[in-house]
Formats: C-alpha cells, sequence, structure tokens
C-alpha cells in the first residue's frame, strides 16, 4: 500500500497531514509514504528527516499522485491534480462537500474513493478520528490568545495600593469544543466568563468550566442527533438577542464559536448590539469562514467599528500550525487503520462501518 500526500498552498493552509511522527507509524506497518518536495520544511520538517525514516520525496506531482492508492490532504486539491487521479484511488482530507460538491461529484465519477473528514459520526470509536474536534480545540484556545493581545486592559483582578483593576468579563457564544476550550483558556487568565448555547447540554460543561450559562427562559434543546445545533425559531432569536444586547453591554471580551454544518452561520451579534458595547471591546469571530456570527464581520480582517475590534480570521490554525498538524495527522492515521486490513494489506471500504459509510461521499 502506498500513502501520498503534495504540498498545499501555503498562502492558504500551513498545516500539513503527514508528520514524521505518523510517517514512521505507517512505514511501520509496511507502508510506503511519498511526499513531495519541501513539504513541510516551512514548519522546520525538512525532507532530510523524512528520508532518514524511509521516506520518498518525489518531485513530480503528477507522479507522485499516480503512485499512491491514499491522498492524504488537508484542503480539496485543485483542478490541475484533481486530473492526475485514478479510478480506485481514495482521497482523505477536510473538503468541505456542501460548497465543493460539483468538484467532489466528478471525482464520484471518475470511481475515487472521496472521504471528508467533517462527516464523521460522533460515536465513541471516532474520537480518535475528530478533525474538527482537535481542530477546533486549539482554535479556541489560540482565539483567547490573540483576543486578549488586542483587549488593552489587564484580564485578571488586581488588587494595587493604587486601586483595584476589575477582571475582563469574555462571552463565549457556542460552547461546542471550541467554545468550551475558550471557556476554559480565559479562566486560567482571570477572567469572568459567560457563555451561551441553544443545546441545553452545554450547560452543565459550561458550568464545570466555572462559566456562567446565559438561558433564555423556557428555551427547549435545540441539538441534532449528530450533537449539533439546530437553527432556532423566530421567538427564540427575538429571547436570546434581547438577553444578548443587556449582557454585551457589560462585556469586554466576545468569542464567536457558532455553526450549522452545510449552512451560513447565524448572525448573533447584530449591528445595534456591537454599537451599544464598550469601546476598546474585542469580538472574535471564529465563524467568519461561513458568514460570520457578527454583522461587521469581515473575513481575515480586524475592523473597527466605535472602538470595538472585530477580527475575522479564516484559519487561525495557521497560527498553530506544527500543533494543528501534530493533531490531524494522528486523526488521519486512525482514520486509515480503520479502513486498512492488515490481513490483506489493502483498503477495505467496509459500508456497514458507520465510520466509513458516513465520511464517503458517494
Amino acid at each position: 500500500m502506498k500513502i501520498g500526500s503534495i504540498s498545499e498552498n501555503k498562502n492558504i493552509e500551513k498545516r500539513i497531514a503527514i508528520t514524521p511522527e505518523v510517517a514512521k507509524k505507517y512505514i511501520s506497518l509496511g507502508f510506503e509514504v511519498f511526499l513531495s518536495q519541501n513539504y513541510s520544511s516551512h514548519l522546520g520538517f525538512k525532507d532530510g528527516l523524512y528520508s532518514k525514516i524511509g521516506v520518498k520525496i518525489i518531485n513530480n506531482e503528477k507522479d507522485l499522485i499516480n503512485n499512491s492508492d491514499l491522498i492524504l490532504q488537508l484542503n480539496l486539491l485543485n483542478d490541475e491534480s484533481i486530473a492526475y487521479l485514478n479510478e480506485q484511488q481514495s482521497l482523505i482530507g477536510i473538503f468541505d462537500p456542501y460548497n465543493n460538491k460539483a468538484k467532489i461529484e466528478s471525482l464520484a465519477k471518475k470511481n475515487v474513493n472521496v472521504f471528508s473528514l467533517e462527516l464523521l459520526p460522533r460515536i465513541t470509536r471516532a474520537q480518535s478520528m475528530d478533525i474538527l474536534s482537535s481542530q477546533a480545540n486549539l482554535a479556541g484556545y489560540k482565539a483567547v490568545l490573540d483576543s486578549f493581545t488586542l483587549f488593552e486592559k489587564a484580564i485578571p483582578m488586581m488588587m494595587t495600593a493604587a486601586g483595584t483593576i476589575p477582571a475582563a468579563k469574555v462571552l463565549v457564544i457556542g460552547a461546542g469544543v471550541a467554545g468550551l476550550q475558550a471557556i476554559a483558556t480565559a479562566k486560567r487568565m482571570g477572567a469572568i466568563v459567560f457563555a451561551t448555547d441553544v443545546r441545553l447540554i452545554a450547560k452543565e460543561q459550561v458550568e464545570s468550566l466555572g462559566g456562567k450559562f446565559l438561558m433564555v427562559e423556557g428555551s427547549e434543546n435545540l441539538e441534532t442527533k449528530r450533537g449539533y445545533a439546530k437553527e432556532t425559531s423566530d421567538e427564540f432569536k427575538f429571547e436570546q438577542e434581547k438577553l444578548l444586547s443587556e449582557t454585551l453591554k457589560k462585556t469586554d471580551v466576545v468569542i464567536c464559536t457558532a455553526l450549522i454544518p452545510g449552512k451560513k452561520a447565524p448572525i448573533i451579534i447584530k449591528e445595534n448590539m456591537v454599537n451599544n458595547m464598550q469601546p476598546g471591546s474585542v469580538i472574535y469571530d471564529l465563524a467568519a469562514a461561513q458568514g460570520g456570527n457578527c454583522a461587521f464581520t469581515e473575513t481575515n480582517k480586524i475592523i473597527e467599528k466605535n472602538g470595538i475590534k472585530i477580527i475575522g480570521e479564516t484559519n487561525i490554525l495557521n497560527k498553530l500550525p506544527v500543533s494543528s498538524s501534530n493533531l490531524y495527522a494522528r486523526n488521519l492515521f486512525n482514520f486509515v487503520m480503520n479502513l486498512y486490513d492488515r490481513e490483506n494489506k489493502k483498503i477495505n471500504i467496509n459500508l456497514e462501518d458507520e465510520i466509513i459509510s458516513k465520511t464517503l461521499i458517494k
């Protein structure tokens, strides 16, 4: 079995799919591993490091793809690279099937097996492969650090002879994996943390981390069977808006993480809410890639409205590329091991396995 990975467009994506640590694991199991030249030199992993453990460095992208049974990536290949793919090859990564439907359908017609790992079912057996959790964890952490860097006041309460500095107040919108890590990080740094989520199960999780859960009175649980948030009713939105409006007036830093899979991110922080916030406040919108949770969010920009900074980073993990690559590569390794039939040394696409059937785009 041969595994390959080509360099991503480093202007967009700095993460990699195969780290030296994981390459060694593949090779120890009898796989051949092919990587393109300077695959991860930007992360400090030189080609020589890979060559020492048995990885073959190939200069020609067409040859690399043609020689690989499995191609592991972060993002979907460009049109030129897709043209090199052959029948029965398998492509694994994070391919945003909702926005790349036409490309993925063309691959299916070529009988290329396309596995998109953001479609993994939320079951215990899939946890070690869960790229959304591993990457969102780091995103929540980094969003807090970046926000606190831009916030021009101290975060923890400080008592001095000259007077007391109050602790910063942080609001986390959406208490999924990224939101929970944001809560934990902000608490560790001494902030007072509030959080809101449409899923009632989040209340206990938020409170276990020391956050205060904001909840619309009499709200129902709005959670899908897959564990994600549902779209809310107009009545709920109205009540939530009132609660948020009052909270935001007293909030210093807001971390937005609310997403609905396959849909535009809901706009939760309206223009009038921003206008009523305290000058010097910061909004970090982790939902920017899907339109953003704030009405003023602009992708990959920091804008200022009435003295409030609004950050619309679309790939915050480019700021933690080594840590995020290490986790992502391990997630991929565990997924490949679930696909691999060790006895017959081949890929076994067993559609009775929920992990395989849910991630394979037919």
